[in-house]
């Protein structure tokens, strides 16, 4: 999803099961603290910037300690294509044991314009060479 902007937003999440949101971007999101019920998770990464290895293990423990007590999580940056998308097809890549292409594809499919830059694609791929 794209950036939360208004305590609204975050009482809609929270209002449809969301307890974990996992903001992607080097800021807070505004409002942020407005809802007791979600705990905000930081990985920052740069604006068009593919994630580390490190922190794509880091997004699935949160992920996984999430679905263990059955919580839902919320994942952002600002407009939920580049970033998100690239967190998303890491995880597809990782729970349905798919190639990192294949996780684009899908994730494209979704949302069309997701996963914006050859270095975000690259990622994805070398996360799925790294857990093969």
């Amino acid at each position: 999803m794209a950036m939360p902007r208004l305590p609204a937003h975050y009482e809609y999440l929270c209002e449809n099961g969301i307890r974990h949101l996992i903001t992607l971007t080097e800021h807070k999101p505004p409002y942020h603290d407005t809802c007791p019920g979600i705990t905000l998770h930081r990985i920052r990464i740069l604006d068009f910037c593919a994630p580390s290895l490190e922190q794509i293990k880091n997004f699935l423990k949160i992920v996984d300690d999430a679905k263990a007590k059955g919580e839902a999580v919320g994942v952002h940056c600002l407009h939920g294509f580049g970033r998100t998308g690239t967190m998303l097809a890491c995880y597809l890549v990782k729970v349905w044991k798919i190639t990192g292409v294949d996780a684009i594809n899908e994730i494209r499919s979704l949302r069309r314009g997701s996963i914006e830059t050859t270095e975000q694609e690259k990622a994805i791929i070398q996360f799925h060479h790294h857990i093969k």
